[in-house]
């Protein structure tokens, strides 16, 4: 048996583009600002205080 993968053709590229672009960026663009604000509001509850910076 060949284990040789076919190319991937323009359309397959283009539906991962959109995948890439218009689900998994703006998901992981909230994950990370939501962890941030989840990291100092926890900091803040901990230590009673603004972190400085």
């Amino acid at each position: 048996m060949d284990d040789r993968q076919l190319p991937a053709t323009k359309a397959q590229e283009l539906r991962a583009f959109l995948f890439l672009t218009v689900i998994t960026a703006p998901i992981l663009a909230v994950a990370v600002v939501g962890g941030y604000g989840f990291f100092i509001w926890m900091y803040q509850l901990m230590t009673g205080s603004l972190p400085s910076g």
